[in-house]
Formats: C-alpha cells, structure tokens, sequence
C-alpha cells in the first residue's frame, strides 16, 4: 500500500506521535511510505508523479491546518484511494484556525462541516476523510486506521468521521480515578495520585470521546492517571480558555457529564459526597 503524508500548518506533533509507534519496522513491511516530511530527502519528483497520476496513490495522509486556497493538498485527496487527517488541525482546524477565516480542516472547520474539500466529498475509496482527531492522535489509532484499510477491512465513523473503534467510548471509561468521580472526592492539588480532577480542575473525560484511558500512551499512562486533567482535545471544539479549570455556575459545573440531567447531578452528587468513604479521603 502506498502512503504519503504531508504537513499543512502544523507543530508535527502528530508525526512525533507516529514515529513512537512501537512497531513501526513491521509496520513499514506492509505499507510504502512514497512521501513524509520527516522520513524522505526530497518531495519534488513523487508528489509531481502522483499529480501527473503516474504514480497511484493508496492513502494520503494530512497533518496540519490547511488553508482553502491549498489547491495542491486539494488535488492530492482527489487522487488518493483513501484520505486520513490526523491531528485536531486537519480534522478541525484547531489553534491555526482560531484567528484566520480561511484555515481549517480537511472537512470540517471546527463544528462546521465543509473545510478545503467540501461536505460532499468521497475519496476513490468510498470514505470521506476518515478523521484521526486529537492533539496528537495516538500512533495506536493511526496505524490501526492504516492496517484496517490495508486488510480491507471496512471502518465504521461516527459523525464527526472518526472511526468508532478508537473514539466510541469516553475518555472517562477506564480512568483510574472514576472510584473518586462516583464519591466526590475532588483532587486537592495537581499531580496528586487521588481525587477527581473534574469538578475543579477542568477535566473532560465525562465529555470527550477517546480511547486514551483502554488504549495507554507509550503503554503505561494518560493524562489523567498522570495527575493532569483530559483537555478534550479529540474534539471540534478544542482548544478551549481555561483548560485547568472548571466553571462553575451556582456551585454546579456549567457542562455536565454527557447523559447526566442537572436534577439527577444535584441528587447524586450531594448523596455521594455525604457518604464517601473516609479511606478516599485520606490524601496520598
């Protein structure tokens, strides 16, 4: 299968993400990487082959905010079997797009669907852009995408076009902390091994589809068994003010958990407090 990614505006988090993946000498048997920015010498003669078509392009990778007027990224989707954004920027635009009109994503442009390839778009594949959101994408995620569609192995999306196998389940589900979450037992500080980080300390992991808590980075961790609350950044909305804290309206968070009625927060949340275990309690 042959690959190439390219960077629109971009800090390469995400190729920093890929190039950890643990097993990327299997990986590179299986797939041929024609073009990446940080892995090849030149761009020139295999990009101009590809827009000439005489070289078939199997996946098209895009990292980075693009800017409408990116005809040539534009032309590369419309050549390519299968295209992936990975990144929040390509999916949505994200901090580039945050003070230029004319930058987004792929697809999207933040909530809004359309970007630099239009709400109807479909690649020769049959997918529209089958979107690796996140800040960055975990390198599980984007090889997952790239053995799935290597096997030929069909990907179910969601409505933000994110493959359901990585983003169908909240980052709240296999948190370390959720005994703390169902108690009410705030954190007192961050990096603190106890309490919730969601009640003061701006987590949203009751919000945000990802799989950062099933599927751990680097094996061992997430940001919040590390003591630092889920950003959200998987989703259109990121990045947002205030990333470290909650806010609060009348003592109750302003978002609540998705799924959760304000009367049945208020109801449980003042029960749970009351009768947490004291061992909870206890700091450290």
């Amino acid at each position: 299968m042959k690959l190439v990614w390219v960077h629109g505006i971009t800090c390469c988090g995400n190729t920093h993400s890929f190039l950890n993946y643990e097993y990327l000498d299997s990986l590179l048997k299986k797939i041929d990487i024609l073009y990446h920015p940080s892995l090849s010498v030149e761009e020139g003669n295999v990009l101009d082959a590809i827009l000439e078509e005489k070289i078939k392009l199997d996946v098209l990778i895009v990292e980075g905010a693009v800017s409408k007027e990116d005809e040539k990224i534009k032309k590369l989707c419309h050549l390519a079997d299968f295209v992936i954004a990975v990144g929040n920027c390509a999916c949505y635009g994200n901090i580039p797009a945050l003070t230029k009109a004319d930058v987004g994503g792929l697809q999207f442009r933040f909530k809004i669907k359309g970007g630099l390839l239009g709400e109807d778009f479909v690649s020769r594949g049959g997918y529209p852009v089958i979107n690796l959101s996140g800040c960055p994408a975990h390198p599980d995620w984007i090889v997952g995408v790239l053995l799935s569609l290597y096997n030929g192995e069909k990907l179910e999306l969601d409505q933000w076009n994110r493959p359901k196998t990585f983003y169908s389940s909240l980052t709240h589900w296999g948190c370390t902390r959720n005994e703390y979450f169902e108690w009410k037992i705030e954190m007192e500080k961050l990096g603190s091994k106890k309490g919730c980080l969601f009640y003061y300390f701006g987590c949203r992991g009751p919000m945000t589809y990802s799989s950062c808590n099933r599927i751990l980075w680097n094996g061992v961790n997430s940001k919040t068994r590390a003591g630092t609350p889920c950003f959200g950044c998987t989703e259109f909305d990121f990045p947002r003010i205030g990333l470290f804290e909650t806010k609060l309206f009348a003592g109750l968070p302003v978002e609540l958990p998705i799924g959760v009625s304000k009367r049945g927060y208020i109801m449980l949340a003042g029960i749970a407090k009351t009768f947490a275990p004291e061992r909870l309690k206890l700091e450290d």
